[in-house]
Protein backbone atom coordinates (compact mmCIF):
# COMPACT_ATOMS: atom_id res chain seq x y z
CA UNK A 1 0.00 0.00 0.00
CA UNK A 2 1.58 3.11 -1.14
CA UNK A 3 1.13 6.56 1.25
CA UNK A 4 -1.00 8.03 -1.24
CA UNK A 5 -3.46 5.19 -1.13
CA UNK A 6 -3.11 5.00 2.88
CA UNK A 7 -4.10 9.23 3.20
CA UNK A 8 -7.28 8.35 0.39
CA UNK A 9 -10.02 7.20 3.31
CA UNK A 10 -10.37 4.85 6.45
CA UNK A 11 -12.83 2.24 7.49
CA UNK A 12 -14.31 3.12 10.62
CA UNK A 13 -15.84 0.20 12.51
CA UNK A 14 -14.93 0.63 16.29
CA UNK A 15 -16.65 -1.25 19.17
CA UNK A 16 -18.35 1.56 20.73
CA UNK A 17 -17.92 -0.81 23.87
CA UNK A 18 -14.44 0.00 25.99
CA UNK A 19 -14.77 -4.02 26.74
CA UNK A 20 -16.17 -5.93 24.14
CA UNK A 21 -18.75 -8.23 24.84
CA UNK A 22 -19.76 -5.54 28.43
CA UNK A 23 -21.60 -3.16 26.81
CA UNK A 24 -22.25 -1.28 29.89
CA UNK A 25 -19.30 0.74 29.64
CA UNK A 26 -18.79 2.39 26.34
CA UNK A 27 -16.35 5.03 24.75
CA UNK A 28 -18.94 7.87 25.03
CA UNK A 29 -19.70 7.72 29.04
CA UNK A 30 -16.25 7.05 29.84
CA UNK A 31 -14.75 10.27 27.68
CA UNK A 32 -18.06 12.48 28.99
CA UNK A 33 -17.46 11.29 32.99
CA UNK A 34 -13.83 11.87 32.03
CA UNK A 35 -14.31 15.79 31.05
CA UNK A 36 -15.84 15.99 34.30
CA UNK A 37 -13.13 14.57 36.38
CA UNK A 38 -10.58 16.21 34.45
CA UNK A 39 -12.97 19.85 34.49
CA UNK A 40 -13.38 19.52 38.33
CA UNK A 41 -9.13 19.27 38.78
CA UNK A 42 -9.20 22.25 36.88
CA UNK A 43 -11.69 24.29 38.59
CA UNK A 44 -9.58 23.50 42.26
CA UNK A 45 -6.67 25.14 40.45
CA UNK A 46 -8.65 27.94 39.66
CA UNK A 47 -10.14 28.57 43.01
CA UNK A 48 -6.83 27.73 44.76
CA UNK A 49 -5.13 30.17 42.77
CA UNK A 50 -7.57 33.25 43.04
CA UNK A 51 -8.22 32.24 46.74
CA UNK A 52 -11.48 30.95 47.22
CA UNK A 53 -12.43 27.94 48.87
CA UNK A 54 -11.96 24.83 46.97
CA UNK A 55 -14.57 22.59 48.50
CA UNK A 56 -16.99 25.20 46.67
CA UNK A 57 -16.00 23.82 43.43
CA UNK A 58 -17.79 19.77 44.41
CA UNK A 59 -21.32 21.46 45.04
CA UNK A 60 -20.24 23.55 41.81
CA UNK A 61 -19.51 20.55 39.94
CA UNK A 62 -23.21 18.88 41.04
CA UNK A 63 -24.95 22.11 39.38
CA UNK A 64 -22.85 21.39 36.53
CA UNK A 65 -23.36 17.67 36.11
CA UNK A 66 -27.40 18.30 36.30
CA UNK A 67 -26.97 20.88 34.17
CA UNK A 68 -25.52 19.03 31.18
CA UNK A 69 -27.23 15.61 31.32
CA UNK A 70 -30.90 17.61 31.85
CA UNK A 71 -30.46 20.39 29.51
CA UNK A 72 -28.67 18.34 26.72
CA UNK A 73 -31.73 15.76 26.71
CA UNK A 74 -34.20 18.03 26.74
CA UNK A 75 -33.03 19.97 24.13
CA UNK A 76 -32.79 17.18 21.86
CA UNK A 77 -36.17 16.97 23.32
CA UNK A 78 -37.30 20.68 22.24
CA UNK A 79 -35.72 21.58 19.51
CA UNK A 80 -35.86 18.74 17.69
CA UNK A 81 -38.32 15.63 17.90
CA UNK A 82 -40.94 17.71 20.40
CA UNK A 83 -43.95 15.63 18.70
CA UNK A 84 -41.95 11.87 19.49
CA UNK A 85 -41.09 12.80 23.12
CA UNK A 86 -44.36 14.88 24.34
CA UNK A 87 -46.51 12.22 22.79
CA UNK A 88 -44.57 9.93 24.68
CA UNK A 89 -43.18 11.43 27.89
CA UNK A 90 -41.45 8.40 28.85
CA UNK A 91 -39.26 8.17 26.58
CA UNK A 92 -38.07 11.52 27.67
CA UNK A 93 -35.97 9.56 30.12
CA UNK A 94 -34.47 6.84 28.44
CA UNK A 95 -30.81 8.46 27.52
CA UNK A 96 -29.05 5.28 26.73
CA UNK A 97 -30.95 5.21 23.28
CA UNK A 98 -29.41 8.94 22.32
CA UNK A 99 -30.34 12.69 21.68
CA UNK A 100 -28.47 14.70 23.42
CA UNK A 101 -28.47 18.96 22.35
CA UNK A 102 -25.35 20.54 22.83
CA UNK A 103 -27.54 24.20 22.77
CA UNK A 104 -29.46 22.57 25.17
CA UNK A 105 -26.67 22.01 27.53
CA UNK A 106 -25.39 25.48 27.37
CA UNK A 107 -28.61 27.06 28.11
CA UNK A 108 -28.89 24.56 31.15
CA UNK A 109 -25.35 25.22 32.75
CA UNK A 110 -26.02 29.22 32.23
CA UNK A 111 -29.45 28.67 34.55
CA UNK A 112 -27.31 26.34 36.76
CA UNK A 113 -24.78 28.59 37.46
CA UNK A 114 -27.16 31.26 37.80
CA UNK A 115 -28.41 29.35 40.92
CA UNK A 116 -25.31 28.34 42.21
CA UNK A 117 -23.76 31.81 42.13
CA UNK A 118 -26.95 33.07 44.13
CA UNK A 119 -26.34 30.79 46.57
CA UNK A 120 -22.58 31.31 47.00
CA UNK A 121 -21.09 35.12 48.26
CA UNK A 122 -17.67 36.29 46.86
CA UNK A 123 -18.61 34.49 43.34
CA UNK A 124 -20.25 36.83 40.79
CA UNK A 125 -22.21 34.70 38.26
CA UNK A 126 -19.96 35.99 35.38
CA UNK A 127 -16.73 35.22 37.15
CA UNK A 128 -18.08 31.43 37.99
CA UNK A 129 -19.07 30.78 33.88
CA UNK A 130 -15.55 32.66 32.64
CA UNK A 131 -13.96 29.72 34.75
CA UNK A 132 -16.48 26.67 33.46
CA UNK A 133 -16.45 28.00 29.93
CA UNK A 134 -12.76 27.04 30.32
CA UNK A 135 -13.30 23.23 30.84
CA UNK A 136 -15.87 23.37 29.33
CA UNK A 137 -14.51 23.55 25.64
CA UNK A 138 -12.22 20.90 26.79
CA UNK A 139 -15.33 18.57 27.95
CA UNK A 140 -16.82 19.24 24.45
CA UNK A 141 -13.82 18.06 22.65
CA UNK A 142 -14.03 14.84 24.26
CA UNK A 143 -17.13 14.03 24.11
CA UNK A 144 -17.09 14.43 19.84
CA UNK A 145 -14.43 12.19 20.70
CA UNK A 146 -17.38 10.11 22.02
CA UNK A 147 -19.22 10.81 19.12
CA UNK A 148 -16.69 9.76 16.67
CA UNK A 149 -16.62 6.44 18.69
CA UNK A 150 -19.73 5.71 18.30
CA UNK A 151 -19.76 6.53 14.77
CA UNK A 152 -22.94 9.02 15.19
CA UNK A 153 -23.16 12.83 13.85
CA UNK A 154 -21.05 12.47 11.34
CA UNK A 155 -20.46 14.05 8.00
CA UNK A 156 -22.16 14.71 4.27
CA UNK A 157 -20.59 12.89 1.16
CA UNK A 158 -16.83 14.13 0.81
CA UNK A 159 -17.53 13.54 -2.97
CA UNK A 160 -13.77 12.50 -2.82
CA UNK A 161 -11.74 10.00 -1.62
CA UNK A 162 -10.76 11.45 1.46
CA UNK A 163 -12.70 10.72 4.48
CA UNK A 164 -14.42 8.03 6.73
CA UNK A 165 -17.02 5.29 6.00
CA UNK A 166 -18.42 4.37 8.91
CA UNK A 167 -19.22 0.78 9.02
CA UNK A 168 -20.55 0.28 12.12
CA UNK A 169 -24.09 0.06 11.40
CA UNK A 170 -23.67 -2.12 8.88
CA UNK A 171 -21.79 -4.30 10.96
CA UNK A 172 -24.56 -4.56 13.13
CA UNK A 173 -27.04 -5.50 11.02
CA UNK A 174 -24.89 -7.96 9.47
CA UNK A 175 -24.68 -9.77 13.28
CA UNK A 176 -28.76 -10.07 13.08
CA UNK A 177 -27.99 -12.80 9.41
CA UNK A 178 -29.81 -16.13 10.21
CA UNK A 179 -26.58 -17.64 10.16
CA UNK A 180 -23.82 -18.55 13.15
CA UNK A 181 -21.96 -15.51 12.98
CA UNK A 182 -18.13 -15.35 14.76
CA UNK A 183 -17.23 -12.09 13.64
CA UNK A 184 -17.82 -9.55 11.18
CA UNK A 185 -14.89 -7.15 10.05
CA UNK A 186 -15.03 -4.45 7.44
CA UNK A 187 -11.94 -2.53 6.10
CA UNK A 188 -10.07 -1.11 3.19
CA UNK A 189 -9.08 -3.40 0.88
CA UNK A 190 -5.21 -3.10 -0.21
CA UNK A 191 -5.99 -4.46 -3.67
CA UNK A 192 -8.33 -2.41 -4.88
CA UNK A 193 -7.00 0.52 -5.71
CA UNK A 194 -8.08 0.47 -9.43
CA UNK A 195 -11.82 1.19 -8.81
CA UNK A 196 -10.95 4.57 -6.87
CA UNK A 197 -12.40 6.98 -9.18
CA UNK A 198 -12.36 10.08 -6.87
CA UNK A 199 -15.82 10.67 -6.89
CA UNK A 200 -16.33 9.72 -2.78
CA UNK A 201 -17.27 5.85 -3.51
CA UNK A 202 -14.80 3.99 -2.49
CA UNK A 203 -13.67 0.06 -2.05
CA UNK A 204 -14.87 -1.38 1.45
CA UNK A 205 -14.38 -5.39 1.77
CA UNK A 206 -16.35 -7.07 4.61
CA UNK A 207 -15.14 -10.18 6.45
CA UNK A 208 -17.68 -12.21 7.99
CA UNK A 209 -16.73 -15.70 9.74
CA UNK A 210 -19.26 -18.22 10.10
CA UNK A 211 -19.50 -21.25 11.96
CA UNK A 212 -20.04 -24.28 9.90
CA UNK A 213 -23.08 -25.69 11.74
CA UNK A 214 -25.47 -27.70 9.68
CA UNK A 215 -24.75 -25.31 6.78
CA UNK A 216 -23.44 -26.58 3.20
CA UNK A 217 -21.04 -24.09 1.15
CA UNK A 218 -23.59 -23.85 -1.32
CA UNK A 219 -26.64 -23.20 0.92
CA UNK A 220 -24.94 -21.15 2.91
CA UNK A 221 -23.34 -18.58 -0.65
CA UNK A 222 -27.24 -18.74 -1.51
CA UNK A 223 -28.66 -17.46 1.84
CA UNK A 224 -25.24 -15.17 1.84
CA UNK A 225 -26.11 -13.61 -1.90
CA UNK A 226 -29.35 -12.92 -0.92
CA UNK A 227 -29.65 -11.56 2.88
CA UNK A 228 -26.30 -9.57 2.89
CA UNK A 229 -27.57 -7.75 -0.48
CA UNK A 230 -30.68 -7.01 1.40
CA UNK A 231 -28.55 -5.57 4.18
CA UNK A 232 -26.64 -3.83 2.47
CA UNK A 233 -29.28 -1.99 -0.34
CA UNK A 234 -32.44 -1.86 1.87
CA UNK A 235 -32.30 -0.73 5.13
CA UNK A 236 -31.61 3.23 5.28
CA UNK A 237 -28.24 3.36 7.36
CA UNK A 238 -26.55 1.23 4.75
CA UNK A 239 -27.79 3.14 1.99
CA UNK A 240 -26.57 6.46 3.76
CA UNK A 241 -22.98 5.26 4.41
CA UNK A 242 -22.81 2.54 1.70
CA UNK A 243 -23.03 3.08 -2.53
CA UNK A 244 -23.91 -1.58 -3.20
CA UNK A 245 -25.17 -1.31 -6.44
CA UNK A 246 -28.76 -2.50 -6.94
CA UNK A 247 -28.54 -4.09 -10.13
CA UNK A 248 -25.64 -6.33 -9.63
CA UNK A 249 -25.24 -9.83 -7.99
CA UNK A 250 -23.86 -9.52 -4.68
CA UNK A 251 -19.45 -9.67 -4.87
CA UNK A 252 -18.75 -12.57 -2.43
CA UNK A 253 -16.31 -15.23 -2.34
CA UNK A 254 -16.57 -18.07 0.44
CA UNK A 255 -13.83 -20.20 1.56
CA UNK A 256 -14.49 -23.27 3.76
CA UNK A 257 -11.87 -23.95 6.54
CA UNK A 258 -12.02 -26.41 9.10
CA UNK A 259 -14.37 -24.93 11.37
CA UNK A 260 -15.95 -22.35 9.63
CA UNK A 261 -16.46 -20.43 6.49
CA UNK A 262 -14.50 -17.22 5.68
CA UNK A 263 -16.87 -14.79 3.55
CA UNK A 264 -15.40 -11.80 1.81
CA UNK A 265 -17.95 -9.39 0.52
CA UNK A 266 -16.17 -6.75 -2.11
CA UNK A 267 -18.77 -3.69 -2.41
CA UNK A 268 -18.19 0.31 -2.20
CA UNK A 269 -18.46 2.87 1.05
CA UNK A 270 -19.15 6.53 0.97
CA UNK A 271 -16.39 8.67 1.93
CA UNK A 272 -17.75 11.17 4.53
CA UNK A 273 -16.99 14.35 6.38
CA UNK A 274 -14.99 12.95 9.62
CA UNK A 275 -17.03 16.07 11.51
CA UNK A 276 -16.49 14.93 14.96
CA UNK A 277 -13.11 15.48 14.86
CA UNK A 278 -13.43 18.76 12.98
CA UNK A 279 -15.02 19.80 15.99
CA UNK A 280 -13.35 17.91 18.81
CA UNK A 281 -10.37 19.79 17.27
CA UNK A 282 -11.92 22.95 17.14
CA UNK A 283 -13.02 22.63 20.70
CA UNK A 284 -9.55 21.80 21.99
CA UNK A 285 -8.04 24.74 20.46
CA UNK A 286 -10.75 26.99 21.78
CA UNK A 287 -9.98 25.54 25.39
CA UNK A 288 -6.07 26.56 25.02
CA UNK A 289 -7.03 29.54 23.91
CA UNK A 290 -9.16 30.58 26.87
CA UNK A 291 -7.15 28.90 29.36
CA UNK A 292 -4.04 31.02 27.61
CA UNK A 293 -5.95 33.78 28.55
CA UNK A 294 -6.97 33.36 32.26
CA UNK A 295 -2.77 31.60 32.97
CA UNK A 296 -1.80 35.65 31.64
CA UNK A 297 -4.53 37.48 33.68
CA UNK A 298 -5.99 35.16 36.64
CA UNK A 299 -8.63 37.53 38.45
CA UNK A 300 -7.79 40.56 36.09
CA UNK A 301 -9.55 39.30 33.01
CA UNK A 302 -12.67 41.36 32.92
CA UNK A 303 -15.71 39.43 33.85
CA UNK A 304 -17.73 38.07 31.03
CA UNK A 305 -14.69 38.29 28.79
CA UNK A 306 -14.13 34.80 28.53
CA UNK A 307 -17.53 33.40 28.34
CA UNK A 308 -18.35 35.72 25.53
CA UNK A 309 -15.25 34.44 23.50
CA UNK A 310 -16.23 31.06 24.01
CA UNK A 311 -19.99 31.68 22.75
CA UNK A 312 -18.42 33.69 19.69
CA UNK A 313 -15.59 31.03 19.13
CA UNK A 314 -18.03 27.51 19.73
CA UNK A 315 -21.08 28.01 18.58
CA UNK A 316 -19.64 30.21 15.63
CA UNK A 317 -17.56 27.37 14.62
CA UNK A 318 -20.29 24.69 15.23
CA UNK A 319 -22.35 27.18 12.96
CA UNK A 320 -20.10 26.54 10.09
CA UNK A 321 -19.07 22.57 10.87
CA UNK A 322 -22.74 22.03 10.46
CA UNK A 323 -22.85 22.94 6.85
CA UNK A 324 -20.58 19.23 6.82
CA UNK A 325 -22.56 17.13 9.02
CA UNK A 326 -25.75 14.93 8.14
CA UNK A 327 -28.57 16.40 9.63
CA UNK A 328 -30.31 14.94 12.43
CA UNK A 329 -33.72 14.98 12.19
CA UNK A 330 -35.91 14.70 8.99
CA UNK A 331 -37.56 18.21 9.12
CA UNK A 332 -34.20 19.68 8.72
CA UNK A 333 -33.90 18.85 5.41
CA UNK A 334 -36.48 21.60 4.06
CA UNK A 335 -34.73 24.47 5.96
CA UNK A 336 -31.68 26.38 4.41
CA UNK A 337 -29.98 26.89 7.78
CA UNK A 338 -30.16 23.33 10.14
CA UNK A 339 -31.88 23.45 14.04
CA UNK A 340 -28.30 23.76 15.21
CA UNK A 341 -27.24 26.74 13.30
CA UNK A 342 -30.12 28.60 14.14
CA UNK A 343 -29.64 28.18 17.52
CA UNK A 344 -26.06 29.02 16.97
CA UNK A 345 -27.07 32.53 16.43
CA UNK A 346 -28.01 34.05 18.88
CA UNK A 347 -25.39 32.54 21.53
CA UNK A 348 -22.97 34.37 19.10
CA UNK A 349 -24.67 37.09 19.27
CA UNK A 350 -24.83 36.93 22.98
CA UNK A 351 -20.85 36.04 23.00
CA UNK A 352 -20.65 39.56 20.95
CA UNK A 353 -21.90 41.48 23.55
CA UNK A 354 -20.23 40.62 26.38
CA UNK A 355 -17.03 40.61 24.72
CA UNK A 356 -17.26 44.46 23.76
CA UNK A 357 -18.72 44.65 27.60
CA UNK A 358 -15.66 43.26 28.98
CA UNK A 359 -13.63 44.68 26.56
CA UNK A 360 -15.13 48.63 27.50
CA UNK A 361 -14.14 47.65 31.41
CA UNK A 362 -11.00 46.72 30.60
CA UNK A 363 -8.49 44.69 33.00
CA UNK A 364 -9.93 44.20 36.65
CA UNK A 365 -7.03 46.05 39.27
CA UNK A 366 -4.80 43.49 40.96
CA UNK A 367 -5.90 41.73 44.32
CA UNK A 368 -3.93 42.30 47.34
CA UNK A 369 -0.82 39.56 47.25
CA UNK A 370 -1.26 36.63 49.12
CA UNK A 371 -4.91 35.53 48.60
CA UNK A 372 -3.86 32.36 46.85
CA UNK A 373 -1.06 30.55 45.45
Amino acid sequence: MNLTQFLNYIVWDPNPAVIPGFDRLRWYSLLFALGFIISQQFMVYFFRKEGHKEELVDKLTIYMVLATIIGARLGHVLFYEPARYLSNPIDILKVWEGGLASHGAAIAILIALWMYARKTPGQSYLWVVDRIVIVTAMTGALIRLGNLMNSEIGGKDMESDQGIVYARDLEEILESLRVPIVSIDAYKPDDRSEELSGNGIVPVNVRIEISKGDFSKETLENTLQSDVKYALTQFNSSKKYFAEPLETPLNLTLEENRDSFIAIVKTFGKAKHPTQIYESVTYFIIFLLLLGIWWKYKEQVPEGLLLGLFLVLVFGMRFVWEFFKENQVEFEEGLQYNMGQLLSIPLVLGGIFLIIRALKNGLKPLKDQGTGS
